[in-house]
């Protein structure tokens, strides 16, 4: 990839402006040393994320599961249900105990705060290139 190339478009949701820096951080700021900048789009309401979702335009979704109104679970499940060809989501739960409820979620991959760089790096990075076992 060139710097004029554009990164890949990730939308980030959670009500919790601290969940949101701390999926930032572990993630990074690129996929690697000679990749572009992710494109982080962060939303609060899941109405944005799913009008994210009718553009097209997003190549990951990392959804909190503890989000207020609309979690990031039921959202999940929402987009795999409504949006063909939806792209992969990333299900951000607090307790290692909820996994089970998030398999119903259809995510394709499960992450358990507090989150760990190397895991969830990884699991971004292969999500990327294709579809992973959760």
């Amino acid at each position: 990839m060139t710097d004029t190339e554009p990164g890949p478009r990730i939308v980030l949701y959670s009500d919790d402006v601290d969940v949101r820096e701390e999926v930032r951080l572990t993630v990074g700021p690129r996929l690697d040393a000679d990749s572009p900048d992710i494109c982080w789009v962060e939303v609060a309401t899941s109405d944005v994320v799913v009008a994210q979702a009718r553009t097209g335009d997003v190549d990951l979704f990392i959804l909190d599961a503890e989000t207020d109104k609309v979690g990031g679970m039921g959202l999940a499940r929402q987009l795999k249900d409504e949006i063909e060809d939806c792209a992969p989501v990333v299900v951000v739960i607090a307790r290692p105990t909820d996994a089970w409820l998030a398999s119903w979620s259809n995510a394709e991959y499960v992450a358990v705060r507090p989150l760990d760089p190397m895991v969830i790096h990884d699991a971004v990075v292969q999500l990327l290139d294709g579809p992973i076992a959760a």
